[in-house]
């Protein structure tokens, strides 16, 4: 019965965290009436569990076992299993939590107790992952050992491709969809080591997503935002994560997502968030994420993989500056026919995880240029896997555009290009008579110089070929002499000869 009882204890857990997040979304009454009629399966056992707040108890009512019914820790046998010891424990921290939960009650507007209590329900919810966990890591080093996480990150720093990279902890990135490609965005943004991630998403994990990359299959009915934050606060926790399951198309939905982009983070200085990510599959979400940024004036990249799986693009929008989803939307959107009419029953768009992947490694990219400003940032690039082609594009907003905020955006914009053109004069020619004053090469350990390559270099080089080293001489061939032809020979002093030999 005590593998039964550690599987009861961990599905309670997942009990306590509806009732923290019927907390935090302030929807207490939900999980007074909800709570107790839920019944939780699992692969052995249906047990129905109760949370009971008034006495901050816990039952679990079990075909194998009953938690309620067993005496106290201190009246068990010393003999027990380490199984059972664990069990033990896990309730224990179970019933804690559940007094927290009590106290925070009375505290409603307490964001840092909510905050240590999340962190506390994941790592209930995932322990073995705690076990081979990693502390938290200070400050980002560029020390090359196999102990440090971020050697190779911050090589890019030390090779001169990013002039800051420790600057990535300082940025907040908000990715909205984590299904095929946002799932891998996340991961990649956490090993990046990116300071604060917000994910989005309604749905739960099932098993049709195998076939994509990042969800297990043991992770199967846990929403994805949660399965998520299980996954990447083991690959780096490090990274701040805030996990949303809602539906974001919805009118309540919209303004939870609409708040929590201008919330302050409990790390930074600052309000908002410095990118979003829409990797959502539908258009009517697209939609709202660009209204949301337009409101906000927030930048965002949009992605997606078509229906047969085969390309892909990505794209930056900058309200005001480049257009929106709303200046040249595709015929769907702009026809106004509700797209769940499309779909056929018994038909499922097609999914590859390498097309998933490829799409997500490319935001990701265009993701780091943006935040770390290095390279190019691409304002769209598309991707067809079947003729590797990489077709590129830049788009410029609509005057005319449904949406009031994209206008009102564009004439924000318009009205600020002055300024913004005489700084941008202001920072070359700064940087030009910055590049003047410095040497080229700071470090030139080989004494390599740098010559010009018009007439002064060209004599310069001519004369010291010139000169020869010590010992040798320069000597030059002599015209070549030719002997004076001989006389010819008469025929007549031919015969004389002749007949001289012949009296000898």
């Amino acid at each position: 019965s005590t593998p039964c009882r550690a599987s009861a204890t961990r599905l309670a857990i997942h009990r306590v965290k509806f009732h923290l997040v019927c907390h935090v979304t302030r929807n207490a009454s939900l999980a007074r009436h909800v709570g107790p009629a839920l019944c939780f399966d699992s692969r052995h056992y249906a047990r129905l569990v109760t949370l009971k707040s008034e006495t901050c108890e816990l039952a679990l009512d079990s075909t194998a076992s009953c938690l309620c019914h067993r005496p106290p820790a201190a009246e068990r046998q010393s003999s027990k299993q380490s199984s059972g010891e664990e069990a033990t424990m896990e309730e224990e921290q179970l019933r804690a939590l559940l007094r927290d939960l009590e106290a925070l009650k009375q505290r409603p507007d307490d964001p840092a107790s909510i905050d240590r209590m999340r962190e506390r329900v994941v790592a209930m919810m995932n322990p073995a992952a705690g076990a081979a966990s990693r502390s938290k890591i200070k400050d980002m080093s560029a020390e090359v050992v196999d102990s440090n996480p971020y050697s190779r990150l911050m090589a890019l720093q030390r090779m001169g491709v990013v002039e800051n990279y420790e600057r990535i902890r300082d940025y907040s990135v908000a990715i909205v969809g984590i299904g095929g490609v946002g799932s891998v965005a996340a991961e990649m943004l956490t090993r990046c080591g990116i300071g604060r991630l917000l994910l989005y998403d309604y749905d739960t994990v099932e098993l049709a997503n195998m076939n994509r990359l990042f969800f297990r299959p043991e992770q199967v009915g846990m929403t994805k935002t949660d399965a998520a934050v299980q996954t990447l606060s083991g690959i780096n926790p490090d990274v701040v994560l805030e996990s949303y399951s809602l539906n974001i198309t919805t009118v309540k939905g919209f303004e939870t997502f609409l708040a929590s982009l201008k919330a302050r983070s409990s790390r930074e200085r600052s309000t908002g968030v410095d990118l979003v990510l829409s990797c959502v599959d539908n258009y009517e979400a697209r939609m709202v994420v660009n209204q949301a940024c337009n409101e906000l004036g927030q930048t965002w990249m949009e992605s997606g993989v078509s229906e047969d799986a085969v390309s892909g693009h990505i794209q930056l929008l900058v309200p005001g500056e480049t257009a929106c989803f709303a200046c040249a939307p595709p015929l769907v959107v702009a026809s106004g026919v509700d797209e769940r009419t499309l779909k056929r029953e018994g038909v499922c768009a097609a999914s590859l995880p390498t097309t998933m992947g490829v799409v997500a490694g490319l935001l990701v990219q265009n993701a780091l240029k943006y935040l770390l400003n290095f390279g190019q940032v691409s304002p769209y690039l598309g991707y067809n896997s079947l003729k590797d082609y990489f077709p590129t594009m830049e788009m410029r907003p609509n005057p005319q555009c449904s949406n009031p905020a994209c206008v009102q955006r564009q004439r924000e914009y318009m009205e600020a290009k002055p300024a913004r053109d005489a700084a941008a004069k202001a920072k070359r020619e700064a940087e030009a008579s910055t590049a003047n004053e410095c040497p080229v090469h700071l470090d030139n350990e080989w004494n390599i110089s740098v010559v010009d390559d018009e007439g002064t270099a060209t004599s310069s080089t001519r004369g010291t070929a010139d000169i020869l080293p010590e010992g040798l001489i320069r000597e030059l061939p002599a015209a070549d002499s030719y002997a004076e032809p001989a006389a010819p020979v008469s025929s007549s002093a031919i015969d004389d000869d002749l007949e001289e030999l012949q009296r000898i």
